[in-house]
């Protein structure tokens, strides 16, 4: 199945997410200017490459809701806990230590719109 320009530009915004970071599905969808597309931001990563590191992307809360993708159930926390990632108690990222904000930190894309139609 062809991926569509927005998932493509998904991926470009998740491969620059530095390391010993993470991003939110909804800061990628703002970044875009598709600010309620969070849930195709996450089908997105869902689908990417193995050279988009989707592990870094992470709920709005810094919940691991992408965890599955990873082949079970604490390949994604291994993976951002090598990173340096630190969590709560209760097993969320420490967003005030480690998020990534595209809109801040990089140039502002050109706007997407989304349809509902499917690519063919």
């Amino acid at each position: 199945m062809p991926t569509s320009d927005f998932y493509e530009r998904v991926y470009a915004v998740a491969r620059q997410v530095p390391f010993g970071n993470v991003t939110t599905y909804g800061h990628i969808a703002r970044y875009l200017g598709t600010g309620q597309s969070a849930r195709v931001v996450g089908w997105a990563l869902n689908q990417c490459p193995p050279d988009v590191p989707a592990h870094r992307v992470v709920n709005r809360f810094g919940g691991l809701s992408g965890a599955l993708h990873f082949g079970g159930p604490f390949v994604m926390e291994d993976r951002l806990r090598s990173e340096g990632i630190h969590f709560t108690e209760g097993g969320l990222v420490l967003l005030t230590q480690h998020l990534w904000d595209p809109t801040v930190h990089l140039d502002s894309p050109k706007p997407i719109h989304l349809s509902n139609k499917t690519d063919e």
